[in-house]
């Protein structure tokens, strides 16, 4: 009884009851929850939302394909990110089932629209395109899968991130915590890198494409501007083809579209037959 008198819920309203270790009320918190459990989120549920595309990819597509959002290891950031921010905003909205299953389809809408919305706007590429959709906005979203975010919302909420959280206090029982910080720093710190060098090695990518084929696109005085400025640089010439290369490019990101000046999306793939976009095809 004295030991789970030490310990604290993770908030006052969680229906769940989970709870945290002690040691952790020391730590700045976003509506109960430290930085460093939010870190791991972010790290595992990134992973998690590789495995779930992975096997998504297989039983729609019949392929094994890279569903990855950076260039190097398992993370789908969209799915951590995602995570965060409906583990945080959905404590407004636990009340019940309903509220629950209607704030998930609000959040996760959101965060779905200004994550294509920043593909497009700053990488200049469309990861996804839901404009034959009925009831899409912009493309970007649609009501079928904002009701796929309710119940994904009640999923995570109800089942999935309660047992989350208790790997999360086990593995703080069995491992010292200064030596899980210095792992959850070191991952994101991999991480960011890997963020910044996949917009980097994306836009290059994207800028070769639409040179290397002629494609008419709305931007196209910015497109010729840093075509040159890129393919002037020795430098990060070797970098593209030695890391960045197309077929690196087309086998990370298989499914990359490019919109042209008439808003025609084209499959960057269908573009480079040659390069099996692929690991394994199934069928």
């Amino acid at each position: 009884m004295e030991e789970v008198e030490q310990l604290e819920k993770i908030d006052n309203q969680n229906e769940n009851k989970e709870l945290i270790p002690r040691e952790e009320k020391k730590y700045f918190r976003v509506r109960g929850f430290t930085l460093w459990r939010l870190f791991a989120y972010f790290i595992i549920y990134s992973i998690i939302g590789f495995i779930v595309e992975t096997l998504f990819g297989i039983a729609r597509y019949g392929v094994l394909e890279s569903r990855q959002s950076f260039l190097y290891g398992p993370f789908c950031a969209i799915y951590g990110i995602g995570a965060i921010i409906m583990i945080i905003s959905l404590q407004y909205f636990k009340k019940n089932y309903n509220t629950l299953f209607i704030g998930g389809c609000i959040v996760g809408s959101i965060v779905e629209y200004l994550i294509s919305w920043i593909g497009e706007m700053i990488l200049h590429v469309k990861w996804w395109d839901y404009s034959k959709m009925p009831l899409n906005i912009n493309g970007r979203i649609c009501l079928l899968y904002a009701v796929f975010w309710g119940f994904l919302s009640l999923y995570l909420m109800v089942s999935v991130n309660p047992k989350i959280d208790k790997l999360i206090n086990l593995i703080k029982e069995k491992v010292n915590t200064k030596i899980l910080q210095t792992i959850v720093v070191i991952s994101l710190v991999f991480m960011l890198l890997d963020c910044i060098c996949t917009a980097e090695a994306l836009n290059y990518f994207t800028i070769r494409t639409i040179k290397e084929n002629n494609i008419e696109v709305k931007h196209a005085e910015y497109v010729d501007k840093e075509y040159e400025k890129i393919y002037n640089n020795e430098f990060k010439v070797k970098i593209i083809n030695k890391f960045w290369n197309n077929e690196k490019m087309l086998k990370t990101f298989p499914r990359l579209t490019v919109e042209n000046a008439n808003g025609q999306l084209i499959s960057v793939r269908v573009l480079y037959p040659d390069i099996k976009t692929y690991y394994i095809k199934f069928k």
